[in-house]
C-alpha cells in the first residue's frame, strides 16, 4: 500500500479538512472539491485512490456516476451514516465506509426534543404567550410511555437510553435481534406491525433500503394507536408522506417531528408545511458544532489503517445499507 494514496476531499468546505489531514499526514496527495459539478473531471484527471465525501446539495444531483465510474476510487469514505445516495455498487470494486455513530447522540436529543416540544405543548404556550393571555394548559409525560424504536442502529440505540431516563418502556426493531442495553423488548423487523399499537411514541432511526423504502404506509400509520407521536431521523422514503399528512390532518397521528423528507429541500408547495402539529427542520438533527471534525477523525483512523493494510471500520454493506 502507497504511504501518500491519492486523495480527493469533497465538500462545501474542505479548508478545515485539509488542514486536518495535512496535521495527521504532512506528506498526503490530495485535491479539494467544492462541488458537485466538478467532481467528475477531477476524478477523471486525478484519478484518486480514495474519495471522502459529503452528500451537501442533496440527493438528485449528486455526482454517483464518477465516484462508481472507471476513474472511480477503491474507497469512498462516506462523511454522513446515511448511503442510499450511492445507489448498490460492486464491492470487490469499491469499499464504502460510513460515519455511523458520530451524530447518534446529536440525533437522539432531537428525538427526544422533538416528543418534549408536543408533550409540554409548546407550541401552545407560544401562541398564549404572543397573545399575553393567561390559558390553563396541561401537559403530557414521558414517563410510562412506551416508545418503538424502528432501527436499533447508533441512534436507535443513543434514543433509548436517553428514554430510560425519563422512564419509558422501549420496545425495538433491528434485523438482528439481540438483548440490548435500554431496551426492554427486541424484535425482528418482521414483527413490525405487532408493536406499532402498542406504543405512544414512535422514533424512525432505520437506514434507507430496498426493505425499508416505504415501511410506514397507509397501513401501518392506521395500525398506530391513536395520538402517537412521531420523530423521524431516517431517510426521506421510509415513512410515506401522503398517508403521514393524512394521518396528522385528522390527529390520529397526534404530532410528528420530522427531519428528513422524501425531496429535500422540502418544497414550499408541500402541505406539510401547513401543519400546526409537524416540526420541519432540514435535514439537521446531525449537524451540531464538531460533527465534521468527528466525522473526519474516523477518515482520518481509517486512513491509518488503509495505509497499513489494516481491515477498515464501518464498511458499509449496501444490500443491509449499513
Amino acid at each position: 500500500m502507497a504511504d501518500t494514496p491519492r486523495i480527493v476531499l469533497h465538500n462545501d468546505n474542505t479548508a478545515p479538512l485539509a488542514q486536518f489531514l495535512l496535521a495527521a499526514f504532512p506528506k498526503a496527495d490530495f485535491r479539494e472539491c467544492n462541488s458537485y459539478s466538478a467532481l467528475p473531471a477531477i476524478i477523471e484527471s486525478y484519478q484518486p485512490e480514495i474519495v471522502y465525501s459529503v452528500r451537501f446539495a442533496g440527493t438528485p444531483s449528486f455526482p454517483r456516476a464518477a465516484l462508481f465510474g472507471h476513474s472511480g476510487p477503491r474507497w469512498i469514505a462516506n462523511g454522513g451514516a446515511g448511503t442510499d445516495h450511492f445507489g448498490d455498487w460492486d464491492t470487490e470494486k469499491v469499499t464504502v465506509t460510513n460515519a455511523a455513530g458520530v451524530a447518534a447522540e446529536m440525533m437522539a436529543e432531537y428525538v427526544m426534543g422533538g416528543f418534549l416540544h408536543f408533550t409540554l405543548d409548546v407550541p401552545g404556550l407560544q401562541m398564549d404567550k404572543a397573545a399575553r393571555v393567561w390559558n390553563a394548559r396541561t401537559v403530557r409525560p414521558l414517563y410510562g410511555q412506551t416508545l418503538l424504536i424502528i432501527g436499533l442502529g447508533h441512534t436507535g440505540q443513543a434514543v433509548a437510553a436517553r428514554a430510560k431516563a425519563f422512564g419509558m418502556t422501549v420496545l425495538g426493531t433491528r434485523a438482528r435481534p439481540q438483548s440490548m442495553e435500554h431496551v426492554d423488548e427486541v424484535h425482528g423487523a418482521s414483527d413490525l406491525p405487532n408493536l406499532l399499537a402498542r406504543a405512544n411514541f414512535i422514533a424512525v432511526s432505520t437506514p434507507l433500503t430496498p426493505a425499508t423504502r416505504g415501511l410506514i404506509g397507509t397501513d401501518e400509520i392506521a395500525a398506530m394507536k391513536p395520538g402517537v407521536i412521531i420523530a423521524d431521523v431516517s431517510r426521506g422514503g421510509v415513512v410515506d408522506q401522503t398517508a403521514l399528512h393524512a394521518a396528522l390532518q385528522t390527529k390520529h397521528v397526534a404530532a410528528a417531528a420530522l427531519d428528513v423528507f422524501k425531496i429535500e429541500p422540502l418544497p414550499p408547495t408541500d402541505p406539510l408545511w401547513d401543519l400546526e402539529n409537524v416540526i420541519i427542520s432540514p435535514h439537521c438533527s446531525s449537524v451540531h458544532e464538531g460533527w465534521e471534525k468527528a466525522s473526519f477523525d474516523l477518515f482520518i483512523e481509517n486512513l491509518g489503517r488503509w495505509i497499513r493494510g489494516s481491515e477498515l471500520v464501518n464498511v458499509v454493506d449496501p444490500v443491509r445499507g449499513y
